[in-house]
């Protein structure tokens, strides 16, 4: 990494407060009863009833819910031994990954002891306090022993993910590619560089799902594991063949499938000849792979190629499964997570890159989602259905294999729950980054020099999400960027555009923007001035004339104001009666939306149906199923004030136009976001689960409302999303941060790429 990007990571861990993690409680500690409940005498009933049975600690602590991410930092990323306290940072990521992916509350728990036994008693005996433990960044061969020695002593799940990770997704990488090459596990040769311990993991589990032992060779550091080598730990010895080659091109020979997980380089392209027809090739090294796939491509056109790397098809990331592995696993009350259970995590992700996308994952893949092919033989990691897939197939394994404590009696109820869950998660924008990606958009910032612009600009530029157009005076904007420490090229990857100074650019586009405005009180010199003095103008008319692709602007002065200038410019779609805002709110415990938070004072019954239909579309673009409440001080019919009647209309309205449109109202606030509530009220409810869509009576309560919950709940806005403009174009609110501009960015150039390709 270069200094920048440095200095960047450890502001992130330091600022505003140190580390990724903290502990919140989940009940109410208001009153004095409550702390008699939580605490001395209540806490007694709860202590008595697990003393007469353990298993109701699942029932009355966070056990079940519980995982332990324990290092001794021996094998840290590519940092090596480290330490257990260097490797900290690394073990608090994992933990947020269960946080954020699964729902799961995670520990990290770094054991300064770097002897294997003495390791095994220390974690040994933390088994009351959680209900699996995940053991990360252990070296070989050490790790096989520890976890081998833990799952034999303790009575919850034990997970080294290093090894079973990656075995899980390289299985499914494997299965899906044999099946698209024509060829059956049973008959395949593979070889293995690396025999540490992810391979070693990986051959098990393939040798689990059907791959011959004697058709695997492996290759480490001092060259091919042959019978009888010296020095050879009993891991690797038992893939030990009979074999005079010493060398990995020597047994490339008819290899059907190449599984690198070993160093850069190491598979050279003019050996690429010597594999078998149709191979397949893993190389899954990082950040640089045993082979690049633009090298394997050119030498065996009829390979399938997939790396650990996000900038190629086919990631091998554990990302993809053990969130959702520990999810089916503490869900069943595991013991233990065993074969049979792996091997269904990976036949769910095989299974999951063959299945034809719904319309919620094709939105989440910007309206074509891929298709099953040498491109793509695993899922990506933002895949909204990769824990409805895996973890029941988990807990249905662990049943079946009889390990399951609490086994899951209905896993389609069982598969709505995760439902409910994966579309109330914190990783709104995960899709839409990835949209954004597939085809850099041209985005226009009219507050170029603003520092929150920059930065914002600065990530764009790292995450790869667009290419910047700065409105704004070139040097004062070069300036400012590098007394910030910026690293962008103003020269190559930063365009700024200055309306005063670049005339050629600016002084075709008055005209335009006379016709815009000339019957709106503009005469054409004060055209010419505001095209010269007001960024938005200037920035609107770049994307009206097609020399930008979607443009941003705001976040200083009135929104309003900025709003007018750019409706003057860009225009509302010919099939929508007028302009409406949705914003977003991303919470600790999920996301909502608001609508209309900015535009309209006060809304017809048909303008809150146009409005809700046009939110919902946009929440389908971020792959989440809308689930739309129409909220009003009234329940159901019980008030026959005005502004209960048109929530009522406007019911009647969204039903006639769209019937399967999950949606409901009028209703309070709390009956929406609880079900149980709503339920007393309506049984009959078509709204399922909690209401993600909240469409408001009116301007001042829907404003109201989302300011109040984005205070009180520390909630990360994205928007306004302005709906029904013609063009990708929204206006920032002053309070935005530099991580809502690259959010806001990322949705605009996603918008960008969906009209170029007609969605």
């Amino acid at each position: 990494m270069d200094e920048d990007f440095r200095r960047a990571a450890l502001d992130y861990h330091r600022l505003p407060r140190p580390g990724k993690l903290s502990v919140e409680p989940t009940k109410r500690m208001a009153t004095q009863r409550d702390l008699a409940l939580a605490y001395s005498p209540g806490v007694a009933a709860a202590c008595e009833e697990i003393a007469k049975d353990p298993d109701k600690a699942w029932d009355y602590t966070a056990r079940g819910n519980l995982v332990a991410v324990i290092s001794n930092g021996t094998a840290v990323l590519g940092l090596g031994a480290i330490g257990a306290l260097a490797g900290k940072p690394v073990m608090e990521g994992k933990a947020v990954l269960f946080k954020k992916f699964a729902g799961i509350d995670s520990i990290d728990l770094e054991v300064e002891e770097r002897d294997p036994e003495r390791f095994v008693e220390a974690v040994a005996a933390l088994e009351p306090s959680f209900g699996a433990i995940n053991l990360e960044d252990i070296k070989a061969p050490e790790c096989f022993a520890i976890e081998r020695a833990l799952r034999e002593r303790m009575k919850i799940p034990v997970f080294h993910d290093d090894q079973h990770g990656t075995a899980i997704i390289v299985a499914a990488a494997v299965r899906n590619g044999l099946l698209l090459q024509g060829k059956r596990i049973e008959d395949v040769r593979l070889v293995n560089t690396g025999g540490g311990a992810a391979a070693i993991a990986c051959l098990d589990l393939l040798v689990a799902m059907g791959l011959r032992r004697e058709n695997v060779t492996i290759c480490d550091i001092d060259g091919v594991v042959w019978k009888g080598r010296p020095n050879t730990d009993p891991f690797k010895a038992a893939y030990a063949q009979e074999t005079a080659a010493r060398t990995l091109e020597q047994v490339l020979e008819g290899a059907d499938v190449f599984l690198g997980l070993s160093a850069p380089r190491v598979l050279k392209a003019e050996w690429l000849h010597k594999l078998a027809r149709k191979p397949l090739v893993l190389a899954l090294a990082n950040p640089e792979p045993e082979i690049l796939p633009e090298a394997v491509r050119a030498a065996r056109p009829d390979a399938i190629v997939a790396t650990g790397r996000s900038d190629y098809p086919n990631q091998v990331n554990n990302v993809l499964c053990f969130p959702f592995i520990f999810r089916g696993a503490l869900d069943a009350g595991a013991t233990t997570i065993n074969e049979a259970m792996k091997v269904a995590a990976a036949d769910a992700i095989a299974a999951l890159a063959r299945m034809e996308a719904s319309e919620v994952v094709a939105a989440a893949y910007g309206g074509s989602a891929p298709v099953f092919g040498p491109d793509y033989i695993i899922p990506k990691p933002f895949d909204p259905r990769l824990i409805l897939e895996i973890a029941p197939a988990v807990a249905k394994a662990a049943a079946e294999s009889g390990v399951a404590r609490r086994p899951v009696a209905d896993l389609d109820a069982y598969r709505r729950e995760l439902e409910r869950f994966v579309f109330r998660s914190g990783n709104l924008m995960r899709p839409v980054f990835e949209v954004a990606r597939r085809q850099l958009a041209r985005v226009v910032f009219a507050e170029g020099d603003d520092e929150r612009t920059l930065r914002a600009v600065q990530t764009v530029l790292d995450e790869g999400l667009a290419e910047p157009i700065l409105i704004g005076k070139r040097d004062a904007i070069a300036a400012r960027a590098a007394a910030m420490g910026l690293r962008m090229d103003f020269s190559e990857s930063v365009r700024v555009l200055d309306p005063v100074a670049d005339r050629a650019v600016f002084d075709p586009l008055v005209p335009l923007y006379q016709r815009k405005v000339g019957r709106r009180g503009v005469p054409p010199d004060a055209a010419a001035r505001r095209v010269g003095n007001r960024p938005t103008v200037a920035a609107a008319l770049l994307l009206e004339s097609g020399q930008a692709d979607a443009c941003l602007c705001g976040g200083t002065g009135d929104w309003l104001s900025h709003w007018h200038h750019a409706f003057d410019v860009i225009g509302k779609q010919p099939q929508v009666d007028r302009v409406y805002a949705l914003s977003a709110l991303i919470l600790q415990t999920g996301h909502l939306f608001f609508v209309d938070t900015h535009l309209t004072v006060d809304p017809t019954p048909e303008q809150i149906a146009d409005m809700t239909l046009l939110a919902a579309e946009q929440i389908r673009a971020f792959g989440i199923t809308p689930k739309a409440a129409l909220l009003s001080h009234s329940s159901f019919g019980a008030s026959g004030a005005p502004g209960a009647q048109k929530m009522r209309r406007a019911l009647k309205a969204l039903r006639a136009r769209n019937p399967d449109f999950e949606v409901d109202g009028e209703m309070h606030a709390d009956a929406a976001l609880v079900p149980a509530i709503r339920d007393r009220a309506v049984p009959d409810s078509p709204l399922t689960d909690a209401a993600n869509l909240l469409v408001m009576p009116d301007l001042d309560s829907a404003n109201i409302a989302f300011n109040l919950l984005k205070a009180a709940a520390e909630g990360l806005q994205v928007g306004p999303i302005l709906l029904g403009m013609a063009k990708p174009i929204h206006v920032l609110v002053p309070s935005v941060t530099a991580r809502g501009i690259v959010n806001m960015t990322a949705l605009a150039a996603a918008q960008a790429n969906g009209l170029k390709a007609g969605g």
